[in-house]
């Protein structure tokens, strides 16, 4: 029970802290809605329950790092119960008699839970705090050659002594102010913690005792109230908006069919853009202020705990690119120019000139390991497609060797510049369908542009022809009417080429009218599915190796499975991540009669190929290795006899980077091993 001097302090220190805390709180607001795009809560309804499920359960945390996250969900719970603690407390002192939750079976529970939790957050928090001491210069590092904002380094170790001992001070000393009412009424059996250590104080006097009492709670809840102004600053203030990053991030579920429509999510990119609005003059973010809101808010969900970095395949190659530093560099640009970023100012600097470089920029392979990763559902994939629309769209700034396939998609309708005449030559001799002759067929075949010109995604594409048709599936091609679905030029930033392509290509469609298409790239798969949708296409997609097990599974498709031992099955980014479909491939594959084993980093935690996000068309920007080789060593390693992959563009690059290793180990495609065991 406080005096009636200590009531009167408090409550004028809490009116104070309330009033910065709230003063903080809407200069945040006016920040994150500084960023494009309008504020909608279409869909939080639906996504409040699984919100509710992912903060209590740190479904996201228990991804990676068993350990720190166990040591994590128990500050979680214990924070989160400490809300009802800390309420309590302050009524109890301000109230005279005031039982929190009353003297029942509901104020024991109560106060046992007190008790435990207080205890779980002091051991969570103090290993962590010994990870951090111990291993914070390793785990929480940045290559040299990453771009860093100058008080980021000092920054984060600062923030985390301060969270960490606010954290310990707070609850050690309210825990510690229950052990002195405790040595003083006598033991409480909802209390074993506390009235165990009570013990210690045994010998103290009454007074003592209540000096201590509310020594303890002035340091416990003025802690609080301390805390809360510089709370806005921290990184401790990601409790508050990860949750909210779940429940209003516009995160679209993918229109693939099967397992992906149950398991796949996929990161929402920015709907289609009207270029012939006059009114927009922006395209792309060149600075803050520039990228959608959530993308404004990620800086403040970010916990900067570097996971997403740990699984980049940009960074863990050499490379400049951290996505974290990213987030992190957002964040500590943000606060000291907070005041004139929610006043409407334009930022200071463009986010090239702090968040990432422009080498950076242009490393990221869009593979999506980061959105996966992120225990609070950060994007930072997404901060660098803005970035790159604003380049080419804007300052016609983006690396040469992409010019070619950029002309090549403009001119001839493929990165390649292959004729449309020419797109079907690979398949003169096998009396290819095309839509003029089967309108109505039961599949429509999106053949790509890779079977038009590379070698080996001819083979693929000739041995899916053999299975279509030892299936007798009624299937057709588009032939010269067939353009690239522009995939790669959204990705390098390309928008105004990409929007063209998606154009013509629904106007093709719709007037087709598919029934269903199948398609062997990954990449038309997303875009068909997923994107197409925003130009006024909707159709059903499937990969072939959905198909192939579909047709497996009907007893349309006889095999005579062939023993292939040591397979293993490299998962494309954007099967996988983008579109969760895994089991389909390796079903077809143990079909087949392959002995699948995994490598050590697959499915969701799969490494990329190097080829997404344009790479493709252009040379990896400097670092200590080749993605496609890193990946193939881990293939290697693992001892595989075959490797199996079901993209041309993970056939190209691991292709090349096995010829490349000696010894190589074989590349087949999900489609040729099959083709292999059809029934004669």
């Amino acid at each position: 029970m406080l005096t009636w001097v200590e009531k009167i302090l408090f409550v004028a220190a809490a009116t104070l802290s309330a009033g910065l805390t709230l003063r903080s709180a809407e200069r945040i607001r006016r920040i994150i809605r500084r960023g494009s795009g309008p504020f909608s809560l279409r869909g939080a309804l639906r996504r409040l329950v699984p919100t509710l499920v992912n903060t209590v359960f740190q479904r996201t945390t228990f991804k990676t790092r068993f350990g720190p996250s166990l040591a994590h969900i128990l500050v979680v719970w214990g924070f989160t119960y400490y809300l009802l603690v800390n309420l309590g407390d302050v009524l109890h002192a301000m109230l005279p008699g005031f039982v929190f939750l009353g003297r029942g079976l509901l104020g024991d529970i109560y106060r046992l839970g007190a008790d435990l939790l207080s205890v779980a957050i002091l051991v969570g928090v103090g290993s962590l705090l010994v990870r951090r001491l111990l291993f914070g210069r390793r785990i929480f590092s940045f290559l040299e050659s990453t771009p860093v904002e100058p008080r980021v380094r000092p920054g984060i170790f600062r923030d985390s002594m301060i969270v960490a001992g606010f954290i310990l001070l707070h609850v050690g000393w309210r825990f510690l102010g229950e052990t002195f009412l405790l040595a003083h009424k006598g033991p409480d059996p909802w209390q074993p913690l506390a009235s165990l250590v009570s013990r210690l104080w045994s010998g103290a006097s009454s007074a003592t005792l209540e000096v201590m009492a509310h020594v303890s709670f002035w340091l416990a809840v003025g802690l609080i109230l301390a805390f809360l102004p510089y709370f806005a600053r921290s990184k401790h203030i990601h409790i508050f908006f990860a949750p909210l990053n779940f429940l209003l991030k516009p995160v679209a579920v993918t229109r693939v069919r099967g397992e992906g429509t149950a398991r796949g999510h996929r990161v929402a990119l920015q709907a289609a853009i009207n270029f012939e609005d006059e009114s927009l003059t922006q395209y792309g973010a060149q600075r803050l202020e520039h990228l959608p809101w959530p993308q404004v808010m990620d800086a403040y969900a970010c916990i900067m705990c570097n996971r997403c970095q740990d699984v980049c395949p940009a960074h863990l190659t050499g490379k400049a690119l951290s996505p974290s530093a990213l987030e992190i560099n957002k964040r500590y640009f943000i606060n000291p120019n907070a005041a004139a970023l929610a006043a409407g100012k334009e930022s200071p600097k463009a986010l090239l000139e702090f968040a990432v470089s422009d080498e950076a920029l242009w490393a990221c392979t869009t593979c999506s390991a980061c959105v996966e990763i992120c225990p609070v559902g950060n994007q930072p994939m997404l901060d660098l497609l803005e970035m790159r629309r604003h380049q080419v769209l804007m300052e016609n700034a983006f690396p040469e060797q992409l010019q070619n396939a950029f002309r090549g998609m403009e001119r001839q309708g493929n990165p390649w510049g292959l004729a449309p005449e020419h797109r079907l030559d690979w398949g003169h001799d096998l009396d290819l369908p095309t839509v003029a002759t089967r309108p109505d067929a039961e599949i429509l075949w999106w053949v790509g542009c890779a079977p038009a010109t590379e070698a080996r995604a001819q083979k693929t594409a000739r041995d899916f022809v053999r299975i279509l048709r030892a299936a007798g599936v009624d299937f057709a091609v588009l032939g010269e009417r067939e353009r690239c679905t522009g995939d790669s030029a959204r990705r390098a930033g390309n928008e105004y080429l990409f929007s063209q392509l998606a154009q013509e290509n629904v106007q093709t469609l719709n007037a087709v009218k598919p029934r269903r298409i199948v398609t062997t790239c990954p990449h038309c798969l997303n875009t068909l599915a997923n994107e197409y949708p925003a130009f006024g296409g909707v159709y059903e997609v499937v990969h072939h190796t959905q198909l192939i097990s579909e047709l497996v599974g009907a007893g349309r498709l006889k095999l005579e499975p062939r023993t292939l031992e040591a397979v293993v099955f490299h998962d494309p980014c954007y099967l996988g991540r983008h579109n969760g479909v895994y089991e389909a491939p390796r079903g077809a594959l143990r079909e087949a009669g392959a002995e699948l084993q995994e490598l050590a980093r697959s499915r969701a935690n799969s490494f990329c190929c190097g080829a997404g996000g344009a790479q493709m068309w252009k040379e990896e920007e400097r670092g200590g290795e080749r993605v496609k080789d890193a990946r193939y060593a881990e293939v290697r390693a693992s001892g595989a006899k075959t490797l199996a992959v079901g993209c041309p563009f993970c056939m190209v690059m691991l292709s090349d980077a096995a010829r490349g290793a000696g010894e190589p180990v074989p590349v087949r495609d999900v489609a040729e091993v099959v083709a292999a065991a059809i029934r004669e």
